[in-house]
C-alpha cells in the first residue's frame, strides 16, 4: 500500500493527485482552525463577560500562534527534506530525518511549557491585557500551555504523513482532535461553568487524542516512513538543514504573533478594547481565508518536493500551476463575499452591537487587498516545497517584518484617523510584498529547475 501511495506522487495525472492530496489536507486546515475560532465564538458569547473575555483570548493568541510556529519549524522544514530524498530513492535518509524531527519536537516542548508558564502573565501585559482582560487571558493560556506537548506532535509530524501522499490519514488526525473539542468546549464553557478555561481544556484533551492518533500510525509501520529508534539520536548533519528551511515556515507563523502584538498594541492606544477586540475577530477571518490556500500548498507540497528530488521538472511546473490557480480564485471569491456580506462573517464572533459595528468598518479597511494573498502563499510555499531556504527566508521576512510591522506604527503618523491607519497598513503591505513574491518566483523558478536538469544530465554522465 505504502509504496503504491508513493509511486502515485511520479504517476498519477497531476491535477486528479493535486485533488485528491489537496482536499483532505484542506478539510484538515479548517478543521484545525476550529480549535481557535469556535473556541472564540462560543467565548464571545459568554453572558455578560463574553467581548472582555474574547478580547482577553486575542490577548493570548500569539503565544498560541508561537507554539504552533515551533512545530512548523521542525514539521515543514524536515517534510520537503524527506520527501525529497524519497523522490530520489534515499528512504533511510528520509527516515532518519523523521527521527530527528520527533526528538526535536519533544525537547522543544519540555521547553516552550516551562517557559511560557513562567513568563506568561509578563508578556501577556506586555501584549495589551489590561485589568479587565489579564484574568481571562491568564487562565485560558496557563491551561493551553499544559497541551504544548501534544501540539507539538501534531502539527510537527502530520507533514510526514501528508508528503508520503497519506492526505486522508492526516487529516483524520486533525478531524479527530476538532470534533472533540467542538464537542466538549461548550460542555465545559457554559454547562460546567469553566469560561475560558472550559475552551482551553477542551483543546488539551483533542490535542492528546489527535497526538495518540499521529503516534500510533508513524511507530506501527505500513508506511514508507516510520519512526525507529535508531534514528531518535539528534544529528547535526540531519538537523541544521531541516532548521534552515523551517525557519521559514516557523517566522511565518512566529511573526503572525508579533503581527498581533503590534496590531494589539496600537490599536490599545487609538481604539481601546473595542479595536483589539475588532483585530481579534479579524485575525480569526484572515484564518478563514489563509486555511484552505494552506491546505492547498500542503496538498501540492509532496508532489513537488517528490518530483524535484526525482528530477521530473514537467510535473513541478504542473503542479505549481494548478496550485497558483486555484490559490488565487479562492482569494478573489473569498475577497467579494467579504466585501459584500461583511457582517455576516463579524457576526458569527459578536452579538455586541458596537463590536460588530466596529469590526465591520475595519474589515472594509484590512482586507482591502486580500485577494492577493493566494499568489503570495502559492510562490512562497512552493520555494519551501522546492528546498530553497534562503529566498523562503526572505519572503517570510518580507511582508510582515520588513513591510506590515513598520507600517502599523509609521502610518498613524500621516493620518488624523489613527486607527483607519492602524488596520490600511495590512492592504498596503499586502500589494507590496506580493508585487515582490511573484516577480522573484518567476525570475528564479526556471533557474531552479534548468538546476535541477543540469545535475541530472551530469548524474547520468
Amino acid at each position: 500500500m505504502s509504496t503504491a501511495t508513493v509511486n502515485r506522487l511520479e504517476t498519477e495525472s497531476v491535477g486528479r493527485l493535486l485533488v485528491n492530496l489537496a482536499l483532505p489536507a484542506i478539510a484538515a486546515q479548517f478543521v484545525n482552525m476550529l480549535y481557535s475560532v469556535v473556541d472564540r465564538i462560543y467565548i464571545g458569547h459568554i453572558p455578560d463577560i463574553g467581548s472582555a473575555a474574547l478580547t482577553g483570548v486575542g490577548i493570548a493568541f500569539p503565544i498560541i500562534m508561537m507554539i504552533a510556529a515551533f512545530s512548523s519549524l521542525i514539521g515543514l522544514g524536515g517534510a520537503p527534506l524527506a520527501a525529497i530524498k524519497m523522490g530520489k530513492g534515499r528512504f533511510d535518509e528520509a527516515e532518519q530525518i523523521l527521527g530527528n524531527c520527533f526528538v526535536a519536537l519533544l525537547g522543544i516542548s519540555i521547553v516552550l511549557t516551562a517557559f511560557f508558564l513562567t513568563f506568561g502573565e509578563e508578556l501577556l501585559l506586555l501584549f495589551g491585557a489590561g485589568p479587565e482582560t489579564l484574568p481571562y487571558a491568564k487562565t485560558f493560556l496557563n491551561t493551553y500551555v499544559c497541551g504544548t506537548i501534544f501540539v507539538q506532535i501534531v502539527l510537527g509530524l502530520t507533514p510526514f504523513i501528508s508528503t508520503q501522499g497519506f492526505a486522508k490519514t492526516s487529516m483524520a488526525a486533525v478531524m479527530i482532535g476538532a470534533i472533540i473539542s467542538t464537542i466538549l468546549a461548550p460542555i465545559f464553557i457554559f454547562i460546567f461553568g469553566m469560561g475560558v478555561q472550559g475552551a482551553a481544556l477542551a483543546n488539551i484533551i483533542a490535542q492528546a487524542i489527535s497526538a495518540a492518533w499521529v503516534l500510533r500510525f508513524l511507530f506501527a509501520g505500513g508506511t514508507k516512513l516510520r519512526i525507529q529508534k535508531k534514528y531518535m539520536r539528534i544529528q547535526k548533519a540531519v538537523i541544521v538543514p531541516v532548521l534552515l528551511l523551517g525557519v521559514s515556515p516557523f517566522i511565518m507563523q512566529s511573526t503572525e504573533s508579533l503581527l498581533n502584538i503590534a496590531f494589539n498594541s496600537s490599536l490599545k492606544n487609538y481604539g481601546g478594547d473595542l479595536g483589539v477586540g475588532a483585530m481579534t475577530i479579524l485575525a480569526s477571518i484572515m484564518q478563514v481565508l489563509i486555511m484552505p490556500i494552506l491546505g492547498l500548498t500542503q496538498g501540492a507540497q509532496p508532489i513537488i518536493s517528490y518530483n524535484y528530488g526525482a528530477k521530473n521538472n514537467e510535473r513541478v511546473k504542473k503542479a505549481f500551476n494548478f496550485l497558483f490557480v486555484i490559490s488565487m480564485g479562492y482569494s478573489v471569491v473569498f475577497w467579494l463575499l467579504l466585501m459584500i456580506f461583511p457582517s455576516l462573517f463579524v457576526s458569527i464572533f459578536s452579538s455586541d452591537p458596537e463590536l460588530v459595528e466596529t469590526t465591520v468598518w475595519a474589515t472594509r479597511i484590512y482586507m482591502g487587498l486580500v485577494f492577493v494573498m493566494g499568489a503570495q502563499l502559492a510562490c512562497q510555499q512552493t520555494f519551501i516545497a522546492l528546498g530553497q531556504a534562503k529566498t523562503s527566508l526572505f519572503l517570510a521576512l518580507l511582508r510582515k517584518i520588513i513591510l506590515l510591522i513598520p507600517l502599523i506604527y509609521i502610518l498613524p503618523q500621516f493620518f488624523s484617523d489613527k486607527t483607519f491607519a492602524v488596520f490600511l497598513a495590512e492592504p498596503v503591505s499586502d500589494l507590496l510584498a506580493v508585487v515582490v513574491t511573484v516577480t522573484l518566483f518567476f525570475t528564479q523558478f526556471r533557474k531552479i529547475l534548468a538546476r535541477n536538469t543540469r545535475v541530472s544530465v551530469e548524474n547520468v554522465g
